[in-house]
């Protein structure tokens, strides 16, 4: 009998001490729900400011410096008017504003169907200057986190107008049909793979390809550069960033890579005089990017086929 019940507490010991583990104060806990909602928060901070760049649209602007950094305490606001900036726009454009006062109507839903899919509360086509085929890629993670980063912004009372346009914001292409809830974020251990999300989500197509007269982008040309913008006091026309080495960035390092947005974004250069050497790049932004994720984007540029095109970048400044 002994022997019997020997044999059972032999069995029985090692559930007791995984029982014991489990239920000791010692062991770890979920997360509680305000700390999901800081790290939400933290990572829409990140994003908002440094990958998406919500506000660096969504803002007012500073055009009497270089690459027009932010007005400080403007975050979110809207109202920039983007036809009396740029040539070549088909109506009237008004950014819209996204903090609290002008979305506290919208749910998250609405809101996230903005983002990836181009479609307002009202089920208005949103104009295309909003990334929303590259944001249609974006991890539903990422999506919550941007969402609940504006829904913390300072309520600022700036009605915006509605947008003017000449002709209807659908003939510049169809809307992303994939849904988003299916998103998940790449594996950021592999470089490339991540890396080709940022480029998504940074939406650097929208400004390093050429897009064709159906409004789509020209993939044989992909990220070659070549878009040329008319401003008020400076053109430039967006660079190639293939691994192109005689056109492109296939002769830098990932050291050079890094240094170019560190320093573009550095108040030094920020506040000189560049006079007609102006750029449309928000490195303001880009240039708080981490250097990880930087890496990121690097390794998978290096990855694409490189396109020789040459640039001239700038152009003739207007009197």
């Amino acid at each position: 009998m002994k022997k019997i019940f020997s044999f059972f507490l032999l069995l029985i010991f090692p559930v007791l001490i995984i029982f014991y583990a489990c239920s000791s104060p010692t062991a770890p806990t979920a997360i509680s729900k305000e700390d999901s909602i800081q790290h939400l928060w933290d990572r829409g901070n990140y994003l908002v400011h440094s990958v998406v760049n919500c506000v660096d649209c969504h803002s007012k602007l500073d055009f009497n410096k270089f690459s027009f950094p932010m007005v400080p305490g403007t975050e979110g606001m809207g109202g920039f008017a983007v036809h009396e900036l740029m040539d070549d726009i088909p109506g009237k454009i008004f950014i819209p504003n996204i903090t609290p006062y002008a979305l506290k109507d919208w749910t998250d839903e609405e809101i996230a169907r903005a983002m990836t899919r181009g479609i307002n509360k009202r089920g208005d086509t949103l104009f295309p200057m909003m990334p929303y085929h590259g944001l249609s890629h974006m991890a539903k993670s990422d999506v919550d986190a941007v969402i609940t980063y504006l829904r913390k912004l300072k309520p600022i009372a700036n009605d915006v107008p509605p947008h003017q346009l000449f002709v209807p914001a659908s003939v510049f292409g169809p809307l992303p049909d994939n849904d988003y809830h299916n998103n998940t974020l790449p594996d950021t251990t592999d470089a490339v793979k991540y890396g080709q999300y940022l480029v998504s989500i940074a939406h650097c197509t929208d400004c390093h390809t050429q897009f064709t007269k159906e409004g789509a982008p020209d993939m044989t040309k992909y990220l070659a550069g070549g878009q040329h913008f008319k401003l008020p006091t400076f053109e430039v026309t967006v660079a190639n960033i293939t691994p192109d080495k005689e056109t492109g960035i296939g002769a830098w390092t990932e050291d050079m890579f890094l240094a170019k947005f560190r320093t573009n974004a550095s108040a030094e250069t920020v506040n000189a005089d560049h006079g007609k050497f102006g750029t449309l790049m928000p490195w303001t932004f880009f240039g708080t990017m981490r250097d990880k994720d930087l890496k990121a984007i690097y390794a998978y540029l290096r990855t694409i086929p490189p396109v020789n095109n040459k640039i001239d970048k700038w152009g003739i400044a207007k009197n």
